[in-house]
């Protein structure tokens, strides 16, 4: 089930990256940084209660010309409303309401998606409490009273924010076509490829408007199967800020991968792999969807004998956190392995979903520990007592041992590699969960 998308409006200044840090920071359990990238905190998963979701800061540039300034918050509204399920709007109580918040809120109110009202910088409810009202002039509902920095009002806030979940997504969960969503770079050919997936052999069964977003999802029948393909294509104003233009491609990315089971990172061969790519397949890696790397525009590349290996290898070494991903050379222009793309999908759509009995992979992890001592420290030997596979989309794996501290990375790295051996699981990332258990032998 994807989580729900929560975006943050605002005007400069307001507190708006305050809010989000303070949340981020604090309800958040980002696990360890992925290696390799490298990104600010566009976005982050956030945990309020027995709900989670996905917040994602639409800010970016600060520029000094109101103009600009006005012409910035239109920029962050459309992406806002273009990605996001619910959109906290973001106000400054000091400043009061003017012109700029009373545009932007015509445009969110139009948009039809719930809206959070939040004042900022309410230090003392006591001092700002009529001012607050004022904040209902601009036609969007209740206004929440909150300081970001001193963390009051926040409780509030949020539970106002996780009333506008869709309850459950039923629909979604009882579709069982595959969902693959396609990501990349503005300008790498993801509408290309889309227009080449439904091409003249294939017929299209139905365009639908994306569940609750601006994505469009294009349903393909192939070989009689049904497939469905999320575009995050359509930036539909390109920014005069590359750095916006970025934020934006990277947040219709995270809005996509959490609809797909499996996503297609589409890059350009004319320019190879760059840090941008990285960031933008981190977003897949995270969720543990399963990836295919399509290094597309293949057709353009003047190639010799060594032009696939020294492509695969930076695509490799820039991804090297990913090294489960599958990589494919296409061109969406002429057409060139698009058919084969189809039976990386179809397999890497298995892998994602195979389960392992519980019996084989103990033999697996028992020839593993033969073949390998574990790690001791101080005298003390890591054991490990027992393997069993908890879930699928990623296929994780619960492994018990007698003490979670000596379990070292590259040791679990170790046995996922004996697993991946003995199963392939190609193009699907693997999930270990360390569990401690008494030891005893003692």
């Amino acid at each position: 089930m994807s989580k729900p998308i929560v975006a943050v409006v605002g005007r400069p200044n307001v507190g708006k990256s305050t809010l989000f840090n303070v949340l981020a920071g604090r309800k958040i359990s980002i696990v360890k940084d992925t290696p390799g990238v490298t990104r600010d905190r566009i976005y982050a998963e956030v945990t309020w209660l027995d709900k989670q979701f996905t917040m994602v800061d639409t800010g970016g540039i600060e520029p000094e010309s109101r103009d600009l300034i006005l012409s910035s918050m239109r920029e962050q509204a459309e992406i806002a409303i273009a990605t996001a399920d619910v959109i906290v709007f973001v106000t400054d109580v000091q400043q009061g309401v003017i012109d700029a918040d009373y545009k932007v809120a015509d445009m969110l109110r139009k948009s039809g998606k719930p809206i959070v009202l939040a004042v900022n910088k309410v230090d003392s409810f006591q001092k700002y409490e009529a001012d607050i009202y004022e904040f209902y002039n601009l036609g969007i509902g209740d206004p929440f009273g909150i300081s970001a920095a001193s963390q009051l009002g926040l409780g509030d806030m949020l539970d106002e924010v996780v009333k506008h979940f869709p309850d459950g997504s039923a629909e979604e969960e009882e579709d069982e076509r595959p969902r693959i969503a396609i990501i990349g770079k503005p300008n790498v050919g993801k509408s290309s490829l889309i227009n080449k997936l439904c091409g003249s052999q294939r017929s299209i069964v139905s365009n639908i408007a994306g569940t609750t977003r601006d994505a469009i999802d294009t349903v393909v029948k192939f070989n009689g199967q049904e497939y469905v393909f999320i575009d995050t294509a359509g930036i539909r104003r390109k920014s005069r800020i590359k750095e916006d233009l970025e934020r934006y491609s990277i947040i219709r990315a995270v809005s996509a991968v959490e609809r797909a089971n499996i996503v297609i990172l589409m890059i350009d061969a004319t320019e190879g792999v760059t840090e941008q790519d990285a960031k933008i397949a981190g977003i897949a890696h995270e969720r543990g969807k399963g990836v295919i790397i399509a290094v597309n525009k293949w057709d353009a590349v003047v190639k010799n004998d060594k032009t696939i290996y020294n492509h695969t290898k930076k695509i490799r070494d820039t991804l090297a956190y990913m090294p489960y991903a599958e990589l494919i050379f296409i061109s969406a222009m002429t057409g060139q392995r698009i058919t084969k793309l189809y039976e990386l999908i179809d397999m890497v759509i298995q892998n994602h979903s195979m389960r392992i009995g519980t019996g084989v992979l103990n033999e697996i992890m028992a020839e593993a520990v033969a073949l390998k001592q574990p790690p001791s420290d101080k005298g003390r030997r890591l054991k490990l007592y027992y393997i069993t596979q908890v879930a699928v989309k990623p296929p994780t794996f619960v492994i018990f041992v007698n003490d979670k501290e000596l379990t070292h990375f590259s040791y679990t790295r170790y046995i996922e590699n004996k697993i991946r051996e003995a199963f392939g699981f190609r193009g699907t990332p693997l999930k270990f969960i360390i569990r401690e258990r008494k030891d005893k032998d003692k």
